[in-house]
């Protein structure tokens, strides 16, 4: 990620780990997210405060990232919400604010900004990653840009009694089809897009589970790996590897990094 500018939708948990990782592998990062900048302590960051909800939001994210740094080289599509609290549940209980709230943050926040972000991309000169130089064609083996959806476990392996959210698992489950179609159309274009699909991490998002002794009992053998919750650092790690230049023949994929959760009872 050396010289290379990441954009990042979101403040806490897995974004703020994966900033900070980045930051420390030498790229620039520009946030886009609620609330007040996160406390990254390095000159190479930039922040917006916007809610991606809300149509213009992307571009005024992209166009100040560019402002700042001159190009997006890689997305992460972070920021969402479990609906829990909006009235998502069981589908015959979910209300309609619940479902719409849930897919608006989840789902259409992603199109908004991977939309302006690939406007940007496909506008930019492919950068080539040994030598942190452009060219001027995509034949010369460079690549414009790399896209990271924040997919989850659930989309893949639902757990009916402690996560029954189903409209967070259906938008989930909506980035994981959004990903194989995107990466087959920008793959001509020197642009990767994949998913990362993590079980129960220890974030804000999840403090109800936190709080819960029957979860975290659960968590000891639906997660075994790690015996519990998943610490952001863990994920963020395996985002920056498929953001960076180590996955750069990798695009359409869709990682879990659950601990065990989908292959466990």
């Amino acid at each position: 990620m050396r010289d290379k500018v990441l954009l990042v939708s979101g403040t806490t948990g897995i974004a703020a780990a994966t900033s900070n990782l980045a930051l420390d592998a030498g790229a620039r990062v520009f946030v886009v997210g609620l609330g007040e900048a996160p406390a990254l302590p390095y000159p190479d960051v930039g922040f917006m405060a916007g809610d991606l909800r809300v149509p213009g939001v992307a571009e005024e994210a992209v166009r100040r990232c560019v402002e700042c740094f001159g190009r997006v080289d890689a997305l992460f599509n972070v920021a969402g919400i479990s609906g829990r609290r909006q009235g998502d549940g069981p589908l015959h209980e979910c209300s309609d604010e619940g479902w719409e709230v849930t897919l608006d943050t989840n789902l259409t926040t992603v199109f908004r900004l991977s939309r302006a972000t690939l406007r940007q991309m496909l506008a930019q000169m492919p950068k080539v990653a040994s030598t942190s130089t452009t060219t001027s064609t995509p034949a010369s083996g460079g690549l414009r840009g790399s896209i990271l959806h924040m997919a989850s476990v659930l989309a893949l392996a639902p757990e009916p009694r402690h996560f029954a959210t189903h409209a967070y698992a259906a938008s989930k489950a909506a980035l994981l089809g959004l990903t194989r179609a995107m990466a087959a159309y920008y793959a001509p274009y020197r642009i990767r897009v994949n998913a990362i699909a993590p079980g129960l991490v220890r974030t804000p998002m999840s403090e109800r589970a936190q709080s819960d002794p029957e979860i975290q009992r659960r968590m000891e053998s639906k997660q075994p790996l790690t015996g519990g919750l998943i610490e952001a650092d863990a994920v963020a790690r395996v985002a920056l590897f498929l953001l960076g230049d180590d996955a750069a023949a990798i695009t359409g994929d869709a990682l879990l990094v659950d601990a065990g959760w989908s292959v466990s009872p």
